[in-house]
């Protein structure tokens, strides 16, 4: 490629490729450089704690080392950030739900790579014209992440629900042992399994520092974002307003819980053929274009050269995603 090429073609690319790496360089420094403007005030407050001593300025100590953990400790970064990110509170709650420690400016900061990799691997590599790379590489440096992160965080969810009734039991155990509510969830986040345990702990090291009881949980309740354990915050804290007996109440949420997976579980199994008739249905145009690529290449690339083909590939696309989405909410039962 660079022997046909020309001088100034040669400088061209001499300059996309250097200030690209230097954008790339400059990026993952910020991304992971950054954060350790606050240490040293942390350091100190937990000092203060360890030798007894009341800190100062507690709220704005909390809201200080919350900022930290959002921030990168870089103000250009941070404020580019802020401009591009639309919704930044909804992204956080969405790398929160991953139980990974990700902040949004190194998942900005990784996705602008993305997109600049992408841009330059079609232009370079696969010969895209800039005006067809630019809009392929920001759409899929775009849509990569936000799903890979929409994955881990409903996977982490389900992970959660499958043990939470089990959660539940233990805790109505150390309620009938005599245990305080606070003590029940400290041996419910050592005995359970992650990410229930882990969450749980979070909420025990919460009210070790002060926290409340639901300030803790519904902490918990927005990464987890799950009705069943916001009604579980809703019990313990009219209990502790009201008294009554909050282990007869837990027990009937850990039974309904049970149920109601035993009935999503019925449901996946009478739905099976179902689902699997929208695999074959939605994969054949694609198997069939894969065979006929494979029988006759000029045959099929009249249909990617001429520009009525791509839109009738364009509207072929559009009916099967729109067939597919149809027959996905047929066998999709909320419970």
């Amino acid at each position: 490629m660079f022997e046909s090429a020309g001088s100034g073609d040669l400088l061209t690319i001499m300059f996309v490729v250097g200030g690209a790496t230097l954008l790339i360089s400059l990026l993952l420094v910020f991304a992971f450089a950054g954060g350790d403007s606050h240490s040293s005030e942390i350091k100190r407050r937990l000092n203060e704690i360890s030798q007894g001593q009341k800190p100062t300025g507690k709220v704005k100590a909390r809201s200080t080392a919350r900022r930290a953990q959002d921030t990168s400790g870089i103000k250009i970064l941070d404020s580019l950030i802020q401009a591009l990110v639309p919704k930044p509170e909804q992204l956080k709650i969405r790398l929160e739900k991953t139980g990974l420690k990700i902040p949004i400016s190194r998942y900005a900061t990784l996705t602008g790579v993305l997109i600049l990799a992408i841009i330059l691997a079609g232009h370079y590599v696969y010969g895209m014209s800039m005006f067809l790379a630019t809009p392929v590489g920001i759409a899929s440096g775009l849509f990569l992440p936000h799903f890979i992160i929409g994955y881990l965080g409903k996977r982490r969810v389900n992970k959660f629900m499958k043990t939470f009734p089990e959660a539940i039991e233990l805790l109505c155990r150390g309620l009938r042992a005599g245990l305080p509510i606070s003590e029940a969830i400290v041996t419910v986040g050592n005995d359970a399994p992650d990410p229930v345990g882990k969450e749980f702990r979070s909420v025990a090291d919460a009210m070790r520092v002060g926290q409340s009881l639901e300030s803790g949980l519904w902490d918990v309740a927005r990464r987890i974002d799950l009705p069943d354990f916001k009604f579980l915050i809703i019990a313990i804290s009219i209990q502790r307003e009201t008294g009554g007996n909050l282990a007869e109440t837990l027990g009937g949420l850990a039974n309904t819980l049970r149920k109601r997976r035993q009935i999503k579980l019925k449901i996946k199994a009478m739905s099976s053929e179902a689902r699997a008739s929208a695999w074959i249905i939605g994969s054949l145009p694609f198997i069939m274009f894969g065979m006929l690529w494979l029988a006759n290449e000029s045959y099929v690339m009249t249909l990617l050269e001429d520009p009525r083909g791509m839109y009738m590939i364009g509207a072929g696309l559009g009916m099967i995603g729109s067939g597919v989405g149809v027959m996905a909410k047929m066998v999709r039962f909320e419970i």
